[in-house]
């Protein structure tokens, strides 16, 4: 590790706070523990998760000052001496830095703890992967981890045109999926493997939606944040579930009685408390769709790494509404 530079440009807070509490600057270039490997970073991308993280709205162990972001892709720099699988120059990617006490993404550099890195499929695009890893591998474990999606299952995903909802069509093929988004996405919904896209703005959606489901829905997945627990509890099988997995203050009035009559389930998820096994899993399954091509990106916007501050405020005015924020450190 003797020829690794002393600094590395990042970007960082030293408290929480709005966009602009973020600077960018240089730090020390961290050095790998036994079984962490070091990660020449190539491309950051910028999800509502981090926005949480550096506003302090949702609590976790932040080390100031704190590199922000959470995923990445790059080249192994250098590995601990207790790592095995990975060597220098490997493609990598990774989906679960900057939170509890560990250092973000958004850096030259970055240190990973191995079982938290992954192989970058052969032939497959950097950026095209670091822009899915989020919202899929959250997909993935909504679907599959906590909501236990069956082969044959009927599974409805609302919000289906947003990242989430695109990569979560990707994930439930043998499923039969119900979307529903705005009307002018809803031919994409279908393309991306919807067997039934609705409006979610029709007046009608609550009756076309027992239309075509008139056996229910197994499995209830808004991915937009906004929960109609009433829709979605009446339109359950039996112990049918709803996975909640968005919507951080959102305070939906609940109906008990529609829940315990069908032996129904409300399930919480959030990615950052995934473990290391789920998270892996999740990204077998991601490395393998991305390499068949059936897991892509909507539009990405390329940024320099600088530039986090204002991908952040974007992000959360929604002035990045259908863009992936892809931020790139300088060579």
């Amino acid at each position: 590790m003797t020829d690794l530079p002393d600094q590395m440009y990042a970007a960082f807070i030293d408290r929480c706070g709005p966009p602009d509490v973020i600077r960018y600057g240089t730090l020390p270039v961290p050095r790998p523990g036994p079984t962490d490997v070091l990660v020449r970073v190539e491309a950051v991308s910028v999800n509502h998760v981090d926005t949480f993280v550096r506003s302090g709205a949702y609590e976790t162990a932040r080390p100031f000052p704190f590199v922000v972001n959470r995923d990445l892709a790059g080249a192994v720099a250098a590995c601990g001496p207790g790592v095995v699988g990975f060597a220098v120059g490997d493609r990598v990617w990774c989906n679960s830095l900057g939170h509890a006490g560990r250092q973000g993404a958004a850096a030259q550099y970055a240190v990973v703890p191995s079982d938290r890195l992954y192989p970058l499929p052969a032939q497959a695009d950097p950026v095209a992967m670091v822009a899915v890893a989020h919202p899929a591998a959250s997909a993935y474990l909504a679907l599959h981890t906590h909501g236990r999606l069956d082969a044959g299952e009927t599974v409805l995903i609302a919000g289906a045109a947003g990242h989430v909802g695109r990569a979560a069509m990707a994930l439930a093929r043998g499923a039969r999926i119900i979307a529903t988004a705005s009307a002018a996405d809803l031919e994409t919904c279908r393309a991306l493997g919807a067997d039934v896209a609705l409006d979610y703005r029709d007046p009608d959606l609550a009756a076309r939606l027992h239309d075509a489901a008139p056996d229910g829905v197994d499995l209830h997945l808004d991915t937009s944040g906004h929960h109609d627990l009433d829709l979605a509890t009446g339109l359950l099988a039996p112990r049918g579930r709803i996975v909640l997995m968005a919507g951080l203050g959102a305070r939906p009035v609940l109906p008990v009685g529609a829940l315990y009559t069908r032996d129904a389930q409300i399930v919480g998820f959030a990615i950052s408390s995934a473990t290391t096994v789920e998270l892996a899993a999740a990204a077998a399954r991601i490395d393998q769709l991305v390499s068949e091509g059936s897991l892509t990106p909507s539009a990405v916007e390329h940024l320099p790494l600088s530039a986090a501050a204002d991908a952040h405020a974007r992000l959360e005015s929604g002035a990045a509404k259908g863009l992936r924020l892809i931020l790139h450190p300088p060579d």
